[in-house]
C-alpha cells in the first residue's frame, strides 16, 4: 500500500504510517469482506389449483376470470387469518411464506377445504428451511423444496416435509406417512406427510 500524501508539517510521514497499518488490521482480520446474506427461518407455502386448464375451457374466459378472482381472494383471506405473507402468484398458483410451520399447515388445510365451495381442488405443499432474503422475497434451497412438495401432493392434500412434521409436534396436527420420495433436483430423499386434521 502507498503512503498517502499530507500536509502537515513533519507529521506527514508518521500519519500515513499510521493509516497504512490500521488498513492493513482492518483487512487481515475480514472487516471489509462481503456481508453473509440476509438469511430467515420460514415456512413456505405452494398451491396450485388442480385442473385448471380444463375448467377454464369448461367456463370460458370471462367465467375462468371471475372464479380465478374469487379463488384469489379466499386464499388472500386465509393467508391473512393465518398470518401468512402472499410472495408471488402465478397463474392459478401461490407462493407464501409464514414465521411459524402450524400455523402454515391450518392456513393450507383451510385453503384446500374452502376451494371446494368453488368448485375447485387445489394441492399444496409445505416446508421448512433456511433462506435467503432477496427484495423482501425468499429463495434458496428450501423453496425449492417447497416446490417439490406440492407437486407430489394430490388433489385436496395438503403435503408437509419431515422438517414440518416434526416441527409441529404437541400442535394438535395429525398426519399420514406418505413415504420417502426422491425430489426433482433436490440431493436428499425427503419423508413426506399427508395433514389428516388441523
Amino acid at each position: 500500500m502507498g503512503h498517502l500524501a499530507l500536509s502537515l508539517p513533519g507529521q506527514g510521514d508518521v500519519i500515513a504510517d499510521e493509516i497504512e497499518s490500521f488498513c492493513t488490521e482492518v483487512l487481515e482480520a475480514g472487516a471489509w469482506e462481503e456481508p453473509e446474506p440476509d438469511r430467515v427461518l420460514a415456512t413456505v407455502l405452494f398451491t396450485d389449483i388442480v385442473g385448471s386448464t380444463e375448467k377454464a375451457v369448461e367456463l370460458g374466459d370471462r367465467g375462468w376470470r371471475e372464479l380465478l378472482e374469487r379463488h384469489h381472494a379466499l386464499i388472500r383471506r386465509e393467508l391473512v387469518r393465518f398470518r401468512g405473507a402472499e410472495l408471488d402468484v402465478a397463474g392459478d398458483g401461490f407462493f407464501a411464506r409464514f414465521d411459524g410451520p402450524a400455523r402454515a399447515v391450518r392456513c393450507a388445510r383451510a385453503i384446500t377445504l374452502g376451494v371446494r365451495e368453488l368448485g375447485l381442488e387445489v394441492r399444496a405443499g409445505l416446508h421448512t428451511g433456511e433462506c435467503e432474503v432477496m427484495d423482501g422475497k425468499v429463495g434458496g434451497i428450501a423453496v425449492h423444496i417447497g416446490a417439490r412438495v406440492a407437486k407430489e401432493a394430490a388433489p385436496g392434500e395438503v403435503l408437509v416435509s419431515n422438517t414440518v412434521k416434526d416441527l409441529v409436534a404437541g400442535s394438535g396436527i395429525a398426519f399420514r406417512d406418505r413415504g420417502a420420495a426422491e425430489l426433482k433436483g433436490v440431493p436428499d430423499e425427503l419423508r413426506l406427510f399427508a395433514v389428516e386434521s388441523a
